[in-house]
């Protein structure tokens, strides 16, 4: 067998990014032959993804990239916030946005190349072996249009896109900031559905009817409370985070009567459902005693 020098292991490290002793341990399982170890970890890494490819990812970070009328988020998941701040994780999300200006769906992305020269799906394994846990590709958002497009990101945490006809670049990342910070609903009255409309008509009535009030001003406290509520849950009403002495539909038609045709808001781990720890349970367990 050839000697396994610390020169070749630290050779394979700045190859593979794999660990010291993992790649030792290929080096030995490969009598020195470093081409032939750079392949053992590529498909022990592989077998290794599969294995946590079941465990919950609820971390990560929302990318984000734009260029020429085209912006996108892709939210990349891992099992921990300690690697969603690894070097090597926000390497990973910032080329994955990069694949995602011309990638149709999250689908597509997972094959599409990346500046490596991998795929997603075969840096994703790769990142795996380095960090240890699962990470999970879990959807992206994209839009492409001649209007403006605002983008932002907020911590990693919560991504948006925000597309506005008229205004200004400014305009756009402010109404995008506004978004990921309130969270909308909807972005204007007339985009509330018309049940839950409804409802709430039913809603302010049962609160106002026993008043003892005529008609008339019945009908314009319930009208008060329902525009109250559609204000608070629509984009267009509430107070603009950039300026709260102003609604957001006053600050559209400050910027020459601009409008917002859609956004899209991700944030991370929304909708998964996280696994609890009963750390009681797990010490009685190890213990023997459950």
């Amino acid at each position: 067998m050839a000697e396994i020098t610390a020169s070749l292991v630290k050779e394979l490290r700045e190859r593979t990014g794999a660990g010291m002793m993992e790649c030792k341990k290929a080096l030995t399982e490969n009598n020195g032959d470093i081409e032939a170890a750079a392949d053992w970890l590529r498909k022990t890494g592989l077998a290794k993804a599969d294995k946590k490819a079941d465990r919950i990812a609820a971390e990560g970070r929302i990318a984000m990239a734009q260029a020429d009328g085209k912006a996108v988020l892709a939210e990349i998941n891992s099992e921990t916030d300690f690697v969603a701040k690894d070097a090597n994780f926000l390497a990973f999300t910032d080329a994955v946005a990069q694949a995602a200006l011309n990638a149709k769906d999250v689908d597509a992305l997972k094959t599409a190349t990346i500046a490596s020269g991998e795929t997603v799906d075969a840096a994703r394994t790769a990142l795996i072996a380095k960090v240890g846990e699962n990470v999970q590709v879990r959807r992206m958002a994209r839009m492409e249009s001649a209007n403006t497009i605002g983008a932002y990101v907020h911590g990693g945490r919560i991504g948006v896109l925000v597309e506005v006809k008229g205004g200004d670049a400014d305009l756009a990342r402010g109404l995008a900031m506004h978004i990921a910070a309130m969270n909308p609903p909807h972005i204007s009255p007339a985009h509330v559905p018309a049940e839950f409309v409804a409802r709430e008509k039913e809603i302010a009535l049962a609160q106002v009817k026993d008043s003892g009030k005529p008609a008339e001003i019945l009908e314009k406290m319930i009208s008060g409370k329902v525009a109250k509520t559609i204000s608070e849950i629509t984009l267009t009403g509430q107070p603009y985070v950039l300026n709260t002495d102003q609604t957001v539909e006053a600050a559209l038609k400050a910027a020459g009567n601009a409008e917002v045709l859609s956004f899209v808001r991700l944030a991370v781990g929304e909708g998964i459902e996280k696994k609890e720890d009963d750390f009681a349970a797990e010490v009685m367990k190890q213990a023997g005693l459950a």
